[in-house]
């Protein structure tokens, strides 16, 4: 096969000097593996153990052996794929995030007739080559709350479905802060440097995708119209987003204080956090004993509800697992569809902690947010990551700053829309 003419001669000796001279044992090429086995790519580092029980088990059940190749957390895995690639040592199933597939345009299998397609939203699919991403767990954006909270304050999570429930529930909350020793109604940071991913990807990402069907792209096309943002609902985030700033903690609103934001709401002095369901292992994890010491409370997660109707949180695969047309293809189609089904999904969710992207999944994993992503994935109420398909850097190198600034007080909402629009517009006329 052709190799890639993005890599010039001297990035291919390096990425195969990187590839091969750290002590890595490559997989066997195709034409050295035994046709009924397998490689695997395993991206997910700190699930390594049970990447590799979920091989064996195959194993133990289909008699085809499964090799999984672990990627050291910090190691560039497309990197290391260019060079298993360029010597022709391409694993059976890789694993990409978004931004990894377009090094592989036309090299990876179209899996949509695949029966665990039919059962998840979270595939990742693209408009040329098809489904080409099998999921194996599922991340949300929601505005993450205090369940203990808002039921001390008489307030039920279902009702908040509208900017101004939203706004009732913060101005509810607030009059109770101190009898209810909270430092603030929510945890918000729009520091750009360190967590500017935060409000720049995740957070605009909801203007982009909130109350939408998944595969609607209205504002993530306009965007990419040269920066287009559409007036009013731009306006009602930014309204929103306004909020936000009103009632956060100050000590983390500017900062660099992602681990006093998550550590806040942990401890149970936020009713509301913005950051999404990944914190749940920090809470569970190195924040343990302050999240114990706030009673284990109950957590969920409310749309970003910046105009009426809007009943979805963001959800999406961290990355996806993809089979190079130069595999062992069937037999790597069969591995994927098993491990959609009970087996598997028991050893992913209840040993990795993995969160299901499948709808008949009866697992839930211990996470803090499981339950509350489940139901969302099971009742359809999802929208997509269409963040992931703006230009690369323009969220956390550039939106970020107007988050910031709006936030320190340097702009007030109508200068921070002027000012992401002047972001935007330069930002598309460099491209």
């Amino acid at each position: 096969m052709q190799k890639r003419r993005f890599i010039s001669m001297i990035t291919t000796l390096a990425l195969m000097l990187f590839t091969f001279g750290c002590g890595k044992e490559a997989p066997a090429s195709v034409e050295e593996t035994d046709a009924g086995s397998l490689t695997l790519l395993n991206i997910k580092s700190e699930v390594s153990s049970q990447i590799e029980d979920l091989a064996k088990q195959y194993t133990k059940e289909t008699g085809i052996p499964v090799s999984v190749v672990n990627v050291a957390a910090g190691v560039d895995a497309q990197a290391t794929l260019k060079g298993y690639y360029l010597s022709d040592q391409m694993p059976d199933i890789i694993a990409c995030e978004a931004a990894g597939f377009g090094n592989w345009d036309g090299l990876l299998v179209d899996m949509s007739d695949q029966n665990w397609a039919t059962r998840t939203d979270a595939a990742y699919v693209d408009s040329t080559y098809g489904t080409i991403g099998f999921p194996y767990t599922t991340e949300a954006i929601g505005l993450a709350y205090n369940a203990d909270i808002l039921s001390k304050c008489g307030i039920d999570p279902a009702s908040i479905k509208s900017p101004e429930a939203l706004k009732s529930a913060f101005e509810t909350i607030d009059s109770k802060k101190s009898e209810l020793g909270l430092t603030a109604v929510i945890g918000y940071c729009a520091e750009p440097n360190d967590v500017g991913w935060s409000s720049g990807n995740h957070i605009f990402g909801t203007y982009i995708d909130s109350g939408l069907a998944r595969t609607d792209t209205t504002y993530i096309d306009m965007l990419n119209k040269g920066g287009q943002l559409d007036d009013t609902r731009f306006s009602a985030f930014a309204d929103m987003i306004e909020l936000f700033n009103q009632y956060s903690d100050p000590a983390v609103l500017t900062e660099s204080a992602y681990d006093a934001q998550v550590m806040g709401f942990a401890s149970g002095k936020y009713a509301f956090v913005t950051q999404g369901s990944w914190i749940g292992a920090t809470m569970t994890g190195d924040a343990a004993d302050a999240y114990a010491a706030a009673g284990n409370f109950e957590v969920g997660m409310l749309p970003y509800c910046f105009m009426d109707g809007q009943d979805t949180i963001l959800t999406s695969a961290p990355s996806w697992w993809a089979i190079p047309k130069e595999a062992n293809v069937d037999a790597a189609k069969a591995f994927l569809q098993w491990c959609s089904e009970d087996t598997a999904q028991k050893i992913l969710v209840e040993d990795a902690g993995f969160i299901s992207p499948f709808t008949d999944c009866k697992y839930v994993a211990s996470d803090p947010f499981a339950k509350v992503i489940s139901s969302y994935i099971s009742s359809g109420k999802t929208s997509n990551w269409h963040w992931q398909n703006m230009p690369e850097g323009l969220g956390q190198k550039g939106l970020a700053f107007a988050f910031f600034k709006f936030a320190n007080g340097e702009l007030d909402k109508a200068g921070f829309i002027n000012e992401v629009k002047s972001i935007t517009s330069e930002w598309y006329s460099k491209l």
